[in-house]
Order: C-alpha cells, then structure tokens, then sequence
C-alpha cells in the first residue's frame, strides 16, 4: 500500500471517531495516534476496533424508547428546560417536593439525544432513591430495569453496554472518579438534590467545576429544592467558573398550609383584682411547659380541625417512647413511631391503609428520605439531632439543636401534599425569624478525613491541606482540615508532611470509612484477615439485631447468646458464625423466618454480607489475603490489634473507683449501656465510635491491653524518659520509661535500656560508674591495677589531709573518653571491644601514676604509714573529713602491745600535722598569755625550730621553748586540750590479731585501763606453749629455772613476759602472779606493766 493510501486511510479512521461513545472516541483516538509508521494490519485492526465501538454507539441510539410524560408541574416546563440544556452547559432546576423533577429530566435528557455517546448520570443521596427511582423511570419508559434504565449502588450493579440511564448513589460517581478522571463514560450529569449539601455533593460540585472547561461536551444538571438555587448557579458561573448558568423554578403540587407558633410558654392567668400586688391588672403570669406536654396540646388543638394524620417530628427514639407513652389512651388514635433504626415491619406499619386517626412520632427521617402518606397536620418542636464534629474532642456530636428555617419550612411541606394544612410550631415566630436560614452543609460539621483521602489519591489539590484551594461551595475551616490531616496522619495515609502514603492509597481504594480501612490492612498483619472483614461490614451498616419497643426484653433474651462479656466485637463475631450456620441449613424462606421470630433485621443482613463478599473481592484486588479457614477459632487479641490500628484515637483508660474513662487528648467517655462490657468495665478499652449525646459515650467496645496499642501506633506514641541511672547486675545503663498516646499513659514507668534512647548520655554514664566509680563485678586487670593506684593516691590524699592531689573524676572520665570508641554504650559493648583490643594494646586502659596525680608528693616522710614506739611498729591510717570521729591519724594497736604503750610520744602527732597542733595549742591559751604569741602560726613554726621532738613531753616542751623565746612562763595545765580540733588529737584503734576492732578513743590511758583483762589474756595467748604444764596438782620438781624474761615475736612484733621475783609466790595480788586451780596450774605470763619499764 503506497503512503498517500495509508494516510488517506487514517484520516478517515479520525473523522469516525466523532460517531464513537466519548471514551471509545478517547481510547481508539490514543491507539490511531500511536499507529504512524505502523504496519497495515495493525490499521486494519484498529479499522475493526472502531467498527464495533460504532456498532455499539447504533445499538444505543435503537435503544432509545419512545417517551411520554405524566401529568406532572415539570411536564409543562420541559421545552423550557431543553433549551437551557442544549444551549447552556450547566442548568440549575429548582423544585419543590412532587414537581417530577427527579423522574422527568432524565427523559428531557434523552429526548435530547443525550445518553448516546456517553450514559446520563442521574445521582442520588440514598440508595433507597435510587433503586425506586430507576424502577419508576423503566415503568414509565415500559423497559425492563437493568436494560435502557439501570442502576448501581454500594451491593448491586444492574447496568449493561445499552443501559442510556444510571442511577447511581452520589458515593458510586466519587469512587468512579478514581478510575475515570474525566469521567467520560458520561455525557450528561444529573445531580438530584443537591440542597441537602451532603459532603458527597460538595465534593462533586467542585470536582465538576474544574472538569468542565476540560469537557466541553459534559452537560451538568443540579436539581435543588427551592433552597438557595443562585448559590448554585454561581458556583458554576462565577468569575472562576465564566459559564452563563440559567436557573429554571418548577413549582410543587402542594396545598396551602397554615402556620401557628405555640411556644413553650404560654399565659398562666392575666391580672386579678383581688391581687395586691397588681392593683392595675397589669403583670401575666406565665409557665414554660415541657416539650411532651406542648405536643400533647397541640395534638388536642388538632382534634378540632377536619379528620387527618399528624406526624410529630421529634429528636430521637427515646423522645418518641416518652411522647408515645404520654399519648397512650387518646380515643380512635393511632400511635406510631417512626426512625432509622426502627424494624422494617414496624416502619412498614406507616404506610399501611387504616381507618382511625393516626399520629406519626418521627425523627428528622421523615423531613426529606421518607414520604408518610395521608399527613394533614404536622407538630414541630423546632429541634434535631444534627450530627456535629467537635474539634476539641475530635469526635463526631450529635447534640439536639435549633433547626434551620429551611428544614422547617421542609417539616411545614409535609402537611400539604393532600388537602389544606396546618402545622403547629412549638415555638415563637420571632424564634423561628432569628434562626439561620440555611441548615449548615455536611462539610462544615463532619470531619474531613475521608474527603482528604480521596483527593490526595486523584491527586487533587496539594498537601497537606488538599481543600485549601479546592473550589467547594463552602470551604471548611482550616481547623477541620487539620483534624482531618492528623486522622490520617495517625492511621499512616499521610506522612508528616501531609503527603499520601502507599499505605494511603491503599486505604484510598477501599470503599469504608478510613478507620474500618485501616482496621482491614492491619489484619493482614495479624493474620485475622477474614473476622476483620466481618467486622469492618459490621460497623458500616446498622446494627442488624432488633430491639421493638414493646418485646425489648424478650429480644435481649435472644440476644445474649452472642454476647462476649469482653468484646462487643467478638458478638458481631458470634452473631455472624451463627448465621453462616442457619443460612447453610435453611432454604431462602426459613431463613427470613428465623431472622423474623430472633430479633434480627434480614435485609441488614443481607446488606451485611453483601458488604462482606465485596470487600473481600477488593481486599484481594490489594494483595490482602484471608488466612486459615472460616471455622477455625477467632484470637481476640490479633483481632483487637487490628481493630485498635484504626481507633488508636478510640482508647480509652478507666479512672480508679469510677466508670468514667480517660480518652485520647483528655476527653472523658462512659461505654453505651448497650455494650456488653458496661456493667463490669474493663482497665482499658477500644470503642468503635465516640459520640455525644447528653455525653460523650463509647459504642461497640472491647478489652484490651495497653500493649496492644503502643505496638500498633508506633511513631504516633510519646516516649519519654527519666532517671537514667548505670545497673551494674545487667552492665548497662537504664532509665523509666513513659509512653503516652495523645495524653493517655500506656505505660507509667518502664525500665529499658536508655543506649538507644541516648548513645551517648548512656555511654558517659557507663563509663563513669563501671569505669571511673568502680561499680562493675569484671575480671579485667586494668581495672584491678587502677583501682589500686587510685588508693595509694586516695590514702595520700588523706594523709596530707588535701583534696587537690588526685585528678578528679571528670579527669579519670576524660582518659576514658579518649581511648574507647563512641560506639561502647555498655558492658556487652565493651567485652566485646576490649576483647579484640587488648591483644594490640594490653595496657590502654591502664593508667600511669603522672595520669592520676594532680600534684607532687612532697609530704610522705612527713605522713608516715606506721609509727615506731620503741621496737614495736604501729600501722597508721589517714582520714580527712571533718566531723568524723576518726577525722585525722589513726593508730592501729594490737591489744598484746597496749599495755606497753605510753601516752605523751603520741602527743607529739605526725609531723605534718605538728606545726597545726602547736599553733592550736598556743591559740587554746588564756587571752593574757595568748598576747604574748602572736601570730601564733608564726610562733609556733620557731618554737619548733628550737625544741628536738619525742624527747620529752611535748607540753613541758613547749612552755620551756616560750618562756626561752619570750621569756613568759606558761603553766602546763594552762594549754587546754579541749579546745583542740579533732584531728589533732591522735585516735587510738585497739584491734585483735585477726584485726577485729576491739575499741576506739584519743584517750589512751583511758583505753589501757578499760581493756586491761582481754590485754592480759591477748598476751598470754599469743606466748603460750613450752612451758606450760597441765595436769599438776602440786609444784614440778623437775621444772627448770623459769627465764627472768620470755620473748615471742608475733606478726613481726616482739611480746616480752617477765618473771616474778618468786616463781612460788602463787597467792601474790600481783597481775604478773601465777594462779592456781585445783586440777591444772599454769604460768600467766603478760608483756610489760608491772615491771615499771619496757
């Protein structure tokens, strides 16, 4: 084929595609622009490709029905309403409740030709809605629904390739987003009530406001109550927008409907003559009645109008069971109750013809989801229960609050529908003139979490607010932005930046709230897979268990069966292994039957494992497998692990003594009464949700340990540490430590190893108490040899009584510091060091004398370690505390020796201390004589000059060297030893041979005297031996002359023992005298004493 054919060829291809739906013109536009250079056959397939996708487009343009219209106020504006569609590409319809708006435009659009090319999406907020409503567009077109009209809501997909319309939930068009950015499998958008502002329809309102200069060829419809269509309007066709956006008001078949303000306060009695203190008649009495008792009034005022049903719209059940109680009774009155949770059956009960007056208590259900037939009349309180996010609890509130004027001007509608109205408003028109106008928009009291997660997946907007520049209808307050970034900050979508994460858009993907998301990826962790999925469809829908209000008992009775005392969780568990049990056992029938007599909602049900078989399919789209198999037994504590990973935010400590729980960032919670768990509440719980009612209650709870959360929220948990200190038994350093979530003491106090915390703080620590103090039980030498030089220097120190010779221990830390590595933070480190370094450098570690002495040692002559009395030399001990008893020189006497000692050569003290000790003495004198001394320091260093120690009394030494000097006598006893300091005076330690300490004092004498019998004994023990005899009765003739002096030299001492002058002398009162018993006599031999001399 030459080249002019080929180009021909894929001219004609390009102008095909304008007949082509827009994403078959899309796709195959994008395959032919790729095919230049290609061969011919790839042409001729691409040629068949379009083919078929013109085929398609044919067949749809054949499945067009003809279209009539009912007689209905749209009808009537329909060409009116075409115009604006073919000419305007987006068209605001406002109409009020029966104007057919929301059945008819979808056939306007085809009538239009819309729906060929690409499918008209018709949106609604429920999925009730749109169900019914695409059954009675078929009907009304007489096709089969699935075919021309479909539908696809969360569980059902009833669409087929030459379905022209789609009712779809406004949830299913913002998911298909993600798989369709320029959402071209549309044509035409049909955005049906878009007044009630839920967060869905902002989303898409602003998305569809940046798609639309991107596809020209979309047509956008929003249909809107009569409520505030221009801001509608503008949103789309302001300065940003730049469209011409037409607004089409189609009124409602609607009756008139009379307005009357009863408030709550009304008029007692007006003035009375007879009353003194109101002569004039001028002050009314009035009361304030309670919101029962003014229902039940404005229902009596009601009996006096024509026959008709009331409905009483009220703010939640428990409002509907006191007013149904206080209306028992009322004659030819009917009395039902009316809201979500209510059974089927029960609510089916509103709809069902009867003949007696009928009152309908309803919750704001019946303002706009739900059409009670037969209504004439309408009582309105004037409150709800709207559901609010509270940023300082982080929780979702539902707090009873005034209502809009718009929701009741809806309430007000609900009365005109099939004849004239009345509707009783139970409060004041200036009440109802000072209240907003509008009901706020959902985005504007929800948290954003979700919204944030699928904008960062489509890559909308830019973290980490996303929304900041996102054009919704009413942006929401930064504050809510950021509570929404900190939810999926603290479930891992977002980083600390604000950016997605792959986790995020993992979590994007799945079709459920963020936090049952989270729960699900955390099951695969866990390995609970399976019971997650279960539980996360469980908390989507409604409780399936119900609860009529006049069997309650006996439904708690079924009931109780699934009850897990500790886990709320684990009863939807129970509940859902029993159903899979009956479903295998009982046809299609029974099974509703027994759904019926247990107190269990089919159609939940139903919806339940729907929900089920849909996530799962998703979850293995996400590689998130099931593991084991369904019948094996449920572990609460995975499955808790995974639940908390999702409402890490949900935990919650009880108090001490009290039911009342401490939650995340210091809210306070009680568990539901509803929950299994209520009466004995455990230490610590997870609750699937946090809501405020008349307080913040926790519904759906579960036992868990502390554990469990601190492992799950990783970074998300505070740590914090205290006292780091060194533990020597397991040789590293430690500290307690507190971890907290969002205010909440997971752990109190913890020891762990604090080198991972602080390297380096660790690493000082251990080297200075191992190393430097000592406090380490190892067998290293370097250790052994620097502690011992530490003492040698420590006792120099004490006996120089200074503090400045040995290096302080920051110094010892910082020979340390300088030789072993920054990575030894413990023992097990260093084993493992010094094991490989010694054999380089065996002493690295050992320290040199010059390493750890500050200054020279210039005074050990003058400290001796032992001193000389005679031939006996005494140890001597150095100790410089002040205060102390043994503050200053210690003499260390055996208690053989102490008899021997005398008293006035210990006066004398140790040299260093002789020049201190004369100063002292000179100081303690009388102040006359003291004069004469001045300064003493300086007198007492030339009176020692003069005067040759030891050979004499050191007081007469000193008064002979004074009175020399000066010439001034001072008597001895004028010195006074009492006014010495402590240390000057010598301390005499009396020890036994084995070094026991027997007494201490500075008094020797004193100590002589006191141990004078263990001295005799110690002195006879430590000489016995040759010539003792044992056994005698009278005197040895053979005994040989007994020495005048025996010696005995004892651990390098020598004890001498002199002879009496008559070895038979046995009865002298002398100590020295032998002593005689009746079976043994023996020698008492002592040292020194009664001889007079040594």
């Amino acid at each position: 084929m030459s080249e002019p054919s080929v180009e021909t060829s894929r001219a004609n291809l390009r102008s095909r595609l304008d007949g082509l739906t827009i994403r078959d013109a899309a796709r195959l536009g994008r395959r032919l622009k790729n095919l230049r250079g290609a061969k011919p056959d790839k042409l001729r397939q691409l040629t068949d490709q379009i083919a078929v996708a013109e085929a398609l487009v044919a067949a749809r343009h054949a499945a067009v029905p003809t279209i009539t219209y009912p007689d209905l106020p749209i009808s009537g504006r329909r060409e009116e309403i075409a115009n604006a569609v073919r000419a305007h590409q987006v068209v605001v319809v406002a109409g009020e409740t029966g104007s057919g708006k929301t059945t008819q435009l979808p056939k306007i659009c085809l009538e239009l030709g819309r729906g060929i090319r690409g499918t008209i999406g018709h949106t609604q907020p429920r999925r009730l809605a749109a169900r019914t409503v695409a059954q009675r567009i078929a009907d009304e077109l007489h096709t089969a629904l699935g075919d021309v009209i479909g539908y696809t809501v969360r569980f059902t997909d009833q669409v087929s390739d030459r379905t022209l319309v789609k009712l779809m939930t406004d949830g299913i068009l913002l998911a298909e987003i993600q798989r369709d950015r320029r959402l071209l499998r549309y044509d035409t958008l049909i955005l049906d009530e878009a007044h009630e502002r839920s967060l869905n329809i902002d989303f898409l309102l602003g998305y569809l406001r940046e798609l639309l200069p991107r596809r020209p060829d979309l047509k956008v419809i929003v249909t809107s109550a009569t409520i505030e269509p221009q801001r509608f309007a503008a949103h789309f066709g302001g300065a940003d927008g730049g469209l011409s956006v037409p607004i089409v008001e189609v009124s409602g078949r609607t009756y008139p409907v009379e307005i009357r303000y009863r408030p709550l306060e009304v008029v007692v009695s007006p003035g009375t003559a007879d009353d003194p203190d109101d002569p004039d008649h001028e002050i009314v009495r009035t009361e304030t009645r309670d919101e029962i008792e003014a229902i039940v009034d404005a229902i009596g005022e009601l009996a006096a109008e024509p026959p008709g049903d009331i409905l009483v719209f009220l703010s939640g059940e428990r409002e509907i069971r006191d007013t149904a109680e206080a209306l028992t009774g009322l004659r030819n009155t009917e009395v039902l109750p009316l809201y979500a949770r209510l059974p089927t059956a029960d609510q089916q009960k509103v709809f069902a013809p009867h003949t007696a007056r009928r009152v309908v208590l309803a919750t704001n259900v019946a303002e706009t989801s739900l059409t009670v037939p037969g209504i004439r009349y309408v009582v309105d309180p004037g409150n709800a229960r709207i559901s609010r996010y509270s940023r300082r609890l982080k929780v979702q509130r539902l707090p009873i609050e005034p209502i809009s004027q718009a929701s009741a001007a809806q309430r007000a509608g609900r009365c005109g529908r099939v004849a004239p109205g009345v509707c009783i408003r139970l409060y004041s028109e200036e009440d109802f003139a000072a209240r907003p106008r509008y009901t706020d928009p959902e985005i504007l009291r929800t948290n954003l979490a979700a919204v944030l997660l699928q904008m960062a997946a489509l890559q909308l907007g830019a973290p980490p607010g996303y929304v900041e520049n996102f054009p919704f209808l009413d942006p929401p307050d930064r504050r809510s932005i950021r509570d929404g970034v900190q939810l999926l900050q603290e479930l891992g979508a977002f980083d600390h930046h604000g950016a997605i994460t792959d986790l995020g858009r993992r979590l994007a993907r799945l079709p459920v709230d963020p936090r049952l998301g989270r729960m699900i990826l955390q099951a695969q962790t866990e390995g609970c897979v399976r019971e997650v999925l279960v539980l996360a469809a469980a908390l989507t829908i409604p409780d399936p268990r119900e609860r009529p209000s006049d069997r309650e008992e006996a439904a708690r009775q079924r009931h109780a069966r699934f009850t897990d005392e500790h886990s709320d969780f684990m009863s939807y568990l129970n509940l859902w292994r029993y159903l899979r049990e009956q479903r295998t056992e009982m046809s299609g029938n029974a099974f509703r039957r027994m759904c019926r007599d247990e107190f269990l909602h089919y159609l939940r049900i139903r919806e339940w494992q729907d929900l089920v078989g849909q996530l799962r399919s998703i979850a293995r789209d996400l590689g998130v497998a099931e593991s084991g198999v369904e019948t094996d037994e449920p572990d609460p504590a995975r499955i808790h692990a995974a639940l908390v990973a999702g409402l890490l935010s949900h935990v919650g400590m009880r108090r001490e003594d009290d039911r009342e729980y401490l939650g995340a960032r210091n809210s306070r919670f009680v568990l539901a009464p509803g929950s299994a768990l209520a009466k004995r509440p455990p230490r610590w719980v997870v609750v699937a949700e946090l809501v405020e009612t008349s307080r913040l209650y926790g519904r759906t709870a579960a036992r868990i340990q502390p554990e469990v959360a601190e492992r799950v929220a990783g970074d998300l948990v505070q740590r914090t540490y205290s006292e780091p200190h060194w533990d020597a038994s397991r040789g590293e350093v430690l500290a307690y430590e507190r971890v907290t979530l969002y205010g909440l003491p997971l752990v109190a106090r913890r020891r762990v190893g604090y080198a991972r915390v602080e390297p380096q703080v660790a690493r000082e620590l251990f080297i200075r108490h191992a190393l430097v103090q000592g406090e380490w039980q190892t067998r290293h030498h370097f250790l052994r040899d620097n502690a011992r030089l530490r003492a040698e220097l420590e006792d120099l120190e004490e006996r120089a009584r200074r503090r400045d010779l040995l290096v302080a221990d920051d110094d010892v830390y910082a020979l340390y510091d300088a030789r072993i590595p920054a990575d030894v933070v413990s023992a097990r480190h260093f084993d493992a060091w010094w094991k490989t370094q010694r054999r380089k450098t065996p002493d690295l570690l050992t320290f040199r004398r010059d390493d750890l002495l500050r200054a020279d040692d210039t005074a050990g002559a003058d400290r001796p370690h032992v001193w000389q009395a005679g031939d006996v030399a005494l140890p001597l001990t150095y100790r410089f505390e002040p205060g102390a008893a043994d503050d200053g020189v210690t003499v260390h006497v055996p208690i053989d020796v102490l008899a021997r000692l005398g008293g006035d050569e210990f006066a004398w003290q140790v040299p260093a201390l002789r020049e201190e000790l004369v100063t002292a003495l000179i100081r303690s004198l009388p102040k006359d004589l003291r004069r004469n001394f001045v300064p003493a320091p300086d007198t007492a260093r030339r009176v020692l000059a003069g005067i040759d120690p030891g050979r004499e009394p050191l007081l007469m030494a000193l008064q002979r060297e004074l009175r020399r000097r000066t010439g001034v006598l001072v008597p001895v006893d004028a010195f006074d030893l009492d006014r010495l300091p402590p240390h000057l005076r010598v301390t005499f330690a009396v020890e036994y041979e084995d070094g026991t300490e027997v007494a201490r004092g500075k008094d020797l004498p004193a100590l002589q005297q006191r141990l004078a019998t263990p001295a005799r004994q110690a002195v006879a023990d430590a000489v016995a031996g040759e010539m003792e005899r044992t056994g005698l009765r009278a005197w040895p003739d053979d005994l040989p002359e007994v020495p005048r002096v025996v010696e005995r030299t004892v651990d390098g001492r020598t004890v001498r023992v002199f002879r009496l002058s008559s070895t038979r002398a046995v009865r002298s009162t002398c100590a020295c005298s032998p002593r005689r018993s009746s079976r043994n006599m023996r020698w008492v031999r002592v040292s020194g004493g009664c001889s007079g001399s040594v």
